[in-house]
């Protein structure tokens, strides 16, 4: 049979896996798989991997061609660097350039610094946070997980919406450089972030939390290299978190929600010189700061959905809980969702359980297991928000509360404990068994 250049080719493989390839593409596209994910993002590429290594066909749609997108969550913390340790990957991230923090402070009202968290008093094997560019660990995993036969990476696959056989989601419909296509899928994991495509196409409901302020970043040229501390500025009205990163620091500037329109309608020149106010030892470099078109901003909401499944279903991350990027703790939680999905899903699809009358209960297992850690970094995150974010910008406070930073001086210990929430938070998740490797 021949086929117009339009037309897709389609073919069986020996295992019984059903292909379509565009004329002239090498690019093999599954007809139909075991689990399709939504979202090439940490949580999404964290579960294809372990399912693939449990023997399970995964296919991962991401609606980008490649991993490079500036200002993604690039923070590894401990609990996610322990995992790539079981999964026989430390030694490849570690040979990635990469900064650490080992702690986090705060200015004092003395002059000096206070430390509210010190990762260094964690009983871990990597006590640290690993500031590394979010595509060289996409990339890492998306490499490893291609070796594992069952695993399909589809770059520049938008989805556009979901499949469905009566009440049960059944896959995913997309869009491809080769024209739009279907790919059924016995379970559907939307793992494509705060605005998931999945999420809204099933109608699942979610809590939103009220949140005053929203964050803008940009990088600055710095000479300062080693550095290891995380330290907040506050100003009047004003706050930023300046992260150390190997020749350039990377800026999180935090103002009042709303302001985005103003602030690039008042330029450049303007933002540059309210930032060097705030930040005056970072002066010289916000010259590198050529246009608006350098400052990103990010629109921060909190919420949680109610029910994070439907039939066919899951949502996990930021799609099922949208975090504040305070911590950063976003992407931690959400690889460790990934783990507790792939644990507690793997015989369930292996045996196609999922599509059975009640294969819900196996989804609602992944919900049970990971809803309580989320409400509550969420409850701390809105804490934060209000007895400290919300006050400096309305203007009512320039330095942490005086008593704070004696009581850290004279039990220094303490650090340990918001050290252990930002870097390995509750109910901490192991990769099984079957998906760990040596070195």
């Amino acid at each position: 049979m021949e086929h117009s250049p339009s037309q897709p080719s389609r073919w069986v493989d020996q295992a019984g896996w059903t292909f379509t390839m565009a004329s002239g593409d090498d690019t093999r596209v599954p007809a139909s798989t075991t689990c399709a994910i939504v979202g090439g993002g940490p949580a999404g590429l964290v579960l294809g991997l372990l399912l693939a290594r449990a023997g399970i066909r995964v296919t991962v749609l991401e609606k980008h061609a490649d991993f490079l997108r500036d200002f993604r969550g690039d923070t590894v913390h401990p609990s996610t660097l322990s995992l790539l340790d079981d999964l026989g990957l430390f030694e490849r991230f570690n040979a990635l350039q990469q900064s650490h923090l080992t702690r986090v402070s705060v200015p004092g009202a003395d002059g000096g610094q206070v430390v509210l968290a010190d990762f260094g008093r964690l009983p871990l094997r990597h006590p640290y946070i690993a500031m590394v560019p979010q595509w060289d660990l996409l990339n890492l995993l998306a490499d490893a997980a291609g070796t594992e036969p069952g695993f399909t990476l589809l770059k520049e696959h938008a989805v556009t919406g979901i499949v469905r056989d009566g009440n049960r989601v059944a896959g995913v419909d997309y869009d491809s450089p080769a024209g739009p296509g279907r790919l059924h899928a016995d379970l559907t994991v939307a793992c494509d972030g705060r605005w998931s495509m999945v999420r809204q196409s099933v109608g699942l409901r979610a809590r939103e939390f009220p949140v005053g302020f929203d964050v803008w970043w940009y990088r600055v040229p710095s000479i300062h290299i080693g550095e290891e501390a995380l330290l907040p500025r506050i100003g009047v009205r004003r706050a930023a978190v300046v992260i150390p990163r190997e020749g350039y620091r990377q800026v999180a500037e935090l103002r009042l929600k709303g302001g985005d329109p103003e602030i690039r309608d008042r330029g450049i020149e303007v933002f540059r010189q309210e930032s060097a106010e705030l930040l005056p030892d970072l002066a010289a470099g916000l010259t590198g700061l050529l246009s608006m078109d350098d400052v990103k901003h990010l629109d921060v909401r909190v919420d949680r959905l109610r029910r994070w499944y439907a039939p066919g279903v899951l949502c996990i991350g930021d799609a099922a809980h949208a975090m504040s990027p305070v911590g950063g703790v976003g992407i931690n939680l959400a690889v460790q969702d990934a783990v507790a999905a792939a644990r507690l899903l793997a015989q369930p699809l292996r045996e196609g359980r999922l599509g059975r009358r009640h294969g819900t209960r196996y989804l609602a297992r992944v919900q049970h297991r990971r809803m309580i850690p989320a409400a509550v970094l969420q409850r701390l995150q809105r804490a934060i928000h209000t007895l400290v974010i919300m006050r400096v910008l309305r203007g009512e406070v320039t330095t942490p509360p005086p008593l704070l930073g004696r009581v850290l001086e004279r039990v220094p210990a303490l650090t340990a404990i918001p050290a252990f929430l930002i870097g390995v938070g509750p109910r901490p998740e192991r990769a099984p068994g079957w998906a760990r490797r040596s070195a």
